[in-house]
């Protein structure tokens, strides 16, 4: 009876010394790991500095602005017709530009090819062979030209025709020359605009300043007090 009570002494002792243990190494584990919340909000932490980081950075880098040269806009403009706006990256204006362009072409042509059927006209009606006839065809169905006062009428008709078409021609010419020099011109002021500062502060500052008066010799005129205004654009 007396050596059961002993092992059941030690067995017992052993069983306290292990349990001991057991809550020791337990208690120096949950000291060396964090606990769940204190590693999420480490992880939280690290990537709201991340995050703020890369929107930095993003902020930090600009995009690269087209700043076009005047000077290649105005050369490429004088070679060739719409090459200004092209290179300003102005697509826009190109049908503008070329359908002047075509406008005063076809005018030109069209003034042209009138001009030359009048004249020939003209000629034919002034001179003295009947088989030269080409006025036949300006004429209305059935109207003939019968006496000396309608043979002059129609001259003076076609002699008018002919100049007006003629001055209709050469105006379309001076048109296209300004439709050329007008794509030039913008071409160039639009790249020069594309390097000039415009400040988004629009405001107008009205504060008073005393004004010197530096030729009056009376010293109580010398200064006067008045408004100076100031706009910031």
């Amino acid at each position: 009876m007396v050596l059961n009570n002993k092992r059941l002494t030690t067995i017992l002792l052993m069983l306290m010394i292990c349990t001991g243990m057991l809550s020791a190494q337990n208690e120096l584990q949950a000291d060396s790991i964090p606990s769940d919340s204190v590693f999420a909000d480490s992880i939280g932490k690290e990537i709201s500095v991340l995050i703020d980081t890369t929107k930095q950075i993003k902020a930090d880098i600009k995009p690269k602005t087209w700043i076009p040269d005047p000077k290649r806009a105005l050369w490429l403009a004088l070679v060739i017709p719409g090459g200004g706006q092209i290179y300003n990256r102005k697509y826009w204006k190109l049908p503008i530009v070329y359908g002047g362009f075509l406008g005063c072409l076809y005018a030109m042509n069209w003034n042209n090819t009138q001009y030359k059927d009048y004249s020939q006209a003209y000629l034919d009606i002034t001179d003295d062979d009947p088989r030269t006839d080409s006025y036949n065809k300006f004429l209305h169905l059935g109207t003939q030209i019968t006496t000396a006062s309608d043979m002059k009428r129609y001259t003076e008709i076609f002699k008018n025709r002919k100049d007006k078409y003629r001055r209709w021609r050469d105006l379309s010419f001076f048109v296209l020359l300004g439709v050329y020099a007008l794509s030039v011109i913008d071409a160039y002021v639009d790249a020069e605009l594309s390097v000039f500062d415009i400040s988004t502060d629009l405001s107008l500052k009205v504060e008073p300043t005393i004004i010197n008066n530096h030729t009056s010799r009376n010293p109580f005129d010398s200064s006067s007090v008045g408004l100076q205004c100031s706009l910031n654009f």
